[in-house]
């Protein structure tokens, strides 16, 4: 089992920058996916960004150049740095996690099936 927690996040004015961060715990590996989804209310579950145990990093078009996912320095914690926040980044930001991933896409980590989300942290962006 893998337990997840988010923090951070919180209300911004446009243009502005949140982070928010994601710690692991429980019988996490070495080989791992993680990212960050946003589900707004009455709106599907959106992948936002991805990051592997190789360092590699994957971007949602709508947040390219403007959001960074990056390991931070203790092992199993991550976060996302948010810059020239938009009000449709409004939404309740969830890190996602799985070990020996098959892939490590946008639409994976927004499957059901894909292993552990956490509960989440609310992003508010006002105009």
């Amino acid at each position: 089992q893998v337990r997840l927690v988010e923090s951070g996040g919180g209300s911004v004015e446009s243009g502005g920058s949140l982070s928010v961060s994601c710690v692991a715990s429980g019988n996490t590996y070495s080989n791992y996916c993680m990212g960050w989804f946003r589900q707004a209310p009455g709106k599907e579950r959106e992948g936002v960004a991805t990051f592997d145990s190789d360092g590699s990093a994957i971007y949602a078009g709508s947040v390219k150049g403007r959001f960074t996912i990056s390991q931070d320095g203790p092992k199993d914690m991550w976060s996302l740095e948010m810059h020239s926040l938009r009000v449709e980044d409004t939404s309740m930001y969830h890190c996602a996690y799985t070990f020996n991933p098959v892939s490590c896409g946008l639409r994976d980590i927004i499957r059901p099936d894909f292993g552990y989300w956490g509960l989440g942290t609310q992003v508010t962006v006002s105009s």
